[in-house]
């Protein structure tokens, strides 16, 4: 076969855009530090890093879920820690109603004061974080924008219109892992329960109204009985929050794994690629002084 002048031009053309590809190929890869630009150039790589990402997107997504745990049960506790304080109070009070020493007119002051617990308790049962009731099940936006818990003084205690519960009492449920939910509210029936309000508006008003000291007395069992709801309330949240510790570890060391299998799987080896960068220039340089060689005779040249 005769081998001219044109097909000698073709082949170093040919092959200049072949090594133009390589380069183009390796600065790539060094601008963007990653193995593959485009599924093309490993489909194979490109597939497991799908699978990756996806894996990385799914525990960063179960991170935020673990923050917004956390922070339900945070203000759940903070809320349950004023409770707590509150009923304490109300137990002083009903030891000192209990007093025999006090008059009419000094127990009416301490009923203001129970009156105003009472108030302060409702008040923590419409707690609302990040635009959420949190003591009123699913039902988080309240009844058509009112609070889940009002008390209508109009009415005694025992009346169907006295305490009105706008809410549910069912389970929130947030994911943390593949398949994994818990439970991130209080239900209200733990504590904020319309015997609560009822037990502490009729104590106000035998504190009020009433001078036996056996009657004022019995509201120190009643509130005892409050005060160990919330306590247990307490501590079933207390064992939701060490379980999501446990859980919320356990998702960052596999996000630390995903994240370092998908940097194995698609960034590039830096220093191996500046090695084939250079070692491709090299060549590249090769082949344009060969090829200038090539190019450079012609017919005038012979005819000199």
């Amino acid at each position: 076969m005769r081998v001219t002048q044109n097909m000698l031009t073709n082949n170093m053309l040919r092959n200049l855009s072949s090594s133009y590809n390589s380069l183009g190929k390796y600065m790539d890869q060094l601008s963007t530090g990653k193995k593959i630009n485009r599924p093309s150039d490993d489909p194979v790589v490109a597939m497991k890093g799908m699978d990756y990402r996806t894996q990385v997107n799914q525990l960063e997504q179960f991170e935020r879920n673990i923050g917004e745990v956390h922070n339900w049960m945070d203000n759940t506790d903070s809320a349950l820690d004023k409770t707590q304080k509150a009923l304490e109070r109300l137990r002083e009070l009903a030891v000192q109603g209990a007093n025999g020493t006090y008059e009419e007119g000094q127990r009416g002051n301490i009923a203001s004061e129970v009156d105003q617990l009472k108030e302060h308790l409702l008040e923590i049962a419409n707690t609302k974080v990040n635009n959420k009731y949190i003591f009123s099940g699913t039902q988080t936006t309240g009844d058509g924008g009112n609070k889940p818990f009002t008390i209508n003084d109009n009415f005694s205690p025992g009346d169907d219109e006295f305490f009105n519960f706008a809410g549910n009492n069912n389970e929130v449920l947030i994911e943390v892992s593949s398949g994994s939910k818990i439970k991130v509210n209080t239900s209200s029936n733990e504590i904020f329960t319309e015997k609560l309000f009822e037990d502490l508006t009729n104590f106000a008003k035998e504190l009020r109204e009433g001078d036996d000291d056996e009657a004022i007395g019995n509201y120190i069992s009643l509130i005892d009985d409050h005060i160990d709801n919330n306590v247990n309330a307490r501590a079933d949240l207390g064992a939701r929050q060490n379980r999501i510790d446990l859980i919320e570890n356990r998702v960052e060391e596999q996000t630390v794994a995903a994240k370092d299998m998908m940097s194995k799987n698609e960034d590039a080896d830096m220093e191996k690629v500046i090695m084939n960068l250079t070692s491709q220039e090299a060549v590249h340089r090769a082949a344009l002084s060969a090829g200038a060689r090539i190019i450079q005779p012609t017919l005038l040249d012979f005819l000199r």
